[in-house]
């Protein structure tokens, strides 16, 4: 009976714990391998296209050297046809990339000044645009290339044509045009800004769907739990060694490392937020270190012991940082970008409310699927202990940033104000009820934005009888 007993009160002990655990609402990190950065750069894809090209161009035409019989269905000219043939390509190709690199750099100042500079990444990962420079590009240099081998019959020399070479050249060239009018397709969808609204609000709301938990989630549902900075212990800050935008935060990670050694990690810069070098990034307590020191560069007699011992790179690599802003992890990043959109055109001297209402309809579809999530909890326990503290995006922040800058810069217009208006009406039937506050904050403010405007609407005819 009291080994029973026993193994109740285990099992109980084990509910109580996994009801304690947050875990495994934490968002889960994207792997980016080292071939994913590899061909991230908006050059590389080309690059490996052109000397793909350039090697095949020199390799080919020595295996053909190796045929004695004359090869029908492929090229059939003599040497002077195969020169006449391989210039020409070579010359129209060179003339033609010039004129996709000239529309590209055309298209992406377009983007930079009507809609936002934040958008020009959307544009120069395009694979479409890549690809038509490298085959644009490969074309040139495999002709070139071929070129070189062609052999005319002059005294002791055998005239030589790689048939199969210039095939393949002719090939390059229908593939040419084809790439062409697919980028030339691609340039004039992309530049649509209902193109360029909607591209950014898939890529957001996938965003938001693998980072805030669903509202039925029991460990979502959970208040947070209270930690509060230890007074008598000195903690261990760790200072970020690159400069960049946080872009993700590999929250299970610092868990695990955090458990391992019975200590709290701190993360002091959330994702989406700017860091320099030097400046701290996390902040550990509990940890038992001699000399309590407060930042890893103060310890800077055994730094190197205190880095392999404490195994601090695992702590600085759960913190990935870069350039820009990403959508790895980063709800707000897709919302910004639509935001500056709206911006830009309630500009004075762009003055186009419509475009800004074709961004409130996107983030409108963005919102409604924000608000039935819930937020992420501060501090993340382990088995009943707070493990990990950090700053995660609120779906409350995310409100704001989509209705406050563009409420503001639509004060002397009717059509955004009265569109966030309809926009918070169907918000409300679906959002959860901690979002009612917000959601009345701003329609408070809608609301006023629209009276003034009609007063100020109903007030210029009178002076103008006056």
């Amino acid at each position: 009976m009291a080994t029973m007993s026993e193994a109740n009160q285990r099992d109980s002990r084990r509910e109580d714990t996994d009801e304690l655990d947050d875990v495994g609402v934490l968002p889960r990190t994207r792997s980016i391998t080292r071939w994913d950065r590899f061909w991230r750069p908006f050059w590389m894809l080309p690059t490996v296209i052109v000397v793909l090209a350039t090697v095949t161009g020199a390799l080919l035409p020595e295996w053909e050297k190796t045929f004695d019989e004359h090869l029908p269905f492929v090229f059939q000219g003599g040497p002077g046809g195969a020169r006449d043939m391989l210039g020409n390509i070579a010359g129209a190709m060179i003339s033609v990339t010039g004129l996709v690199f000239s529309i590209t750099m055309v298209v992406v100042q377009l983007a930079s000044s009507q809609f936002s500079p934040r958008v020009l990444s959307d544009f120069l990962s395009s694979r479409i645009t890549q690809a038509t420079l490298g085959i644009f590009a490969a074309t040139f240099t495999y002709a070139l290339t071929v070129l070189r081998s062609v052999r005319g019959d002059t005294g002791d020399i055998t005239a030589f044509v790689p048939q199969i070479s210039i095939t393949l050249g002719f090939l390059l060239v229908l593939a040419s045009v084809a790439m062409f009018l697919a980028f030339i397709h691609h340039i004039t969808t992309s530049i649509q800004v209902s193109s360029i609204v909607s591209h950014l609000g898939e890529s957001t709301m996938a965003i938001a769907d693998r980072y805030f938990p669903r509202s039925d989630d029991p460990t979502a549902q959970r208040r947070d739990a209270r930690w509060d900075e230890p007074e008598q212990q000195a903690p261990l800050t760790v200072e970020s060694q690159e400069h960049g935008y946080v872009v993700e935060i590999d929250h299970r990670s610092l868990v695990s490392w955090a458990t391992k050694r019975d200590a709290v990690v701190q993360v002091l810069t959330p994702v989406g937020r700017y860091v320099t070098e030097g400046a701290p990034a996390l902040r550990v307590w509990g940890l038992d270190v001699p000399g309590a020191p407060v930042t890893v560069a103060e310890h800077r007699d055994d730094q190197e012991e205190l880095e392999s011992e404490l195994d601090l790179a695992t702590l600085r690599r759960a913190v990935a940082v870069e350039q820009d802003r990403a959508f790895n992890q980063d709800p707000a990043v897709g919302i910004r970008k639509l935001v500056d959109i709206a911006e830009r055109a309630l500009s004075p001297g762009i003055n186009d409310p419509t475009t800004a209402s074709q961004v409130m309809d996107e983030i409108h579809r963005i919102l409604r699927r924000v608000v039935t999530r819930r937020n992420l909890p501060r501090a993340v326990r382990r088995e009943g202990v707070v493990r990990l503290v950090h700053t995660p995006q609120r779906v409350e922040e995310l409100i704001d940033l989509s209705l406050e800058e563009v409420l503001h810069y639509a004060e002397n217009s009717l059509q955004v104000p009265r569109q966030v208006l309809f926009i918070i009406e169907r918000l409300r039937p679906v959002a959860l009820p901690e979002y009612a506050e917000a959601l009345d904050h701003w329609e408070r403010v809608a609301r006023q934005i629209v009276r003034r405007a009609r007063a100020e609407d109903e007030a210029a005819p009178t002076e103008q009888r006056a």
